[in-house]
């Protein structure tokens, strides 16, 4: 991604999903989609080749290792107990728990094009510019919704990681993390959990 993150509070009082859907219209007619992460409505910067292409690649692994429902693109919500909007994310590749059933599909129109979050088995985020909302506020907020396994590819560090084991502390989102990190440098594999393959993570090596 070639630029900075914008970054906006949003208003509490109103659903956050009408905010972001504001957001995209006020723009057209440029697409963007906007991400609701600890109560702030961010707007990514577009992304560039070799994020997009590793991404892709790291998709494909997954799909080749029998992953079928390894995919991109789709955006999931997560709600507080109450059922308030706690997240809105679009990540850059996943696997999921389940392919969407009828419920997920009625939870999705509701929702305005948002499936719910706890499809997701394994997550994934590739950092651009913006690293430190995958390594911050994306990294706690997939942590206290539970998602097993977050997979972060940290080009500016030049390391890729597994994250395993969410802990949420009480009832503190913000506070959630995960116990476990398997770490490797770029260009080395990346083991994952049992039985999901190691990734080969040359794809982000510059030329």
């Amino acid at each position: 991604m070639s630029a900075e993150p914008i970054m906006e509070p949003v208003m509490t009082q109103v659903d956050p999903i009408d905010l972001l859907i504001a957001f995209e219209e006020a723009a057209a007619p440029m697409p963007i989609r906007v991400e609701y992460i600890e109560e702030t409505g961010i707007l990514p910067p577009q992304p560039e080749h070799q994020h997009n292409a590793g991404a892709f690649k790291l998709a494909v692994q997954f799909n080749a290792a029998g992953f079928e429902l390894a995919g991109m693109c789709n955006g999931y919500r997560a709600a507080h107990q109450d059922g308030r909007t706690m997240a809105l994310v679009i990540p850059d590749f996943y696997v999921l728990h389940r392919g969407p059933t009828e419920l997920d599909e009625t939870y999705r129109r509701a929702n305005k094009g948002w499936y719910p979050i706890d499809m997701i088995a394994l997550v994934g985020e590739v950092t651009s510019t913006n690293h430190e909302t995958d390594t911050g506020p994306k990294y706690r907020t997939y942590a206290a919704v539970g998602i097993p396994l977050y997979v972060l590819i940290d080009r500016h560090a030049l390391t890729a990681h597994c994250y395993s084991e969410p802990v949420l502390p009480g009832d503190k989102p913000t506070e959630a993390y995960y116990a476990t990190d398997t770490k490797a440098d770029l260009g080395d594999p990346l083991p994952l959990p049992a039985p999901y393959p190691a990734l080969d993570t040359t794809p982000f090596l510059k030329d």
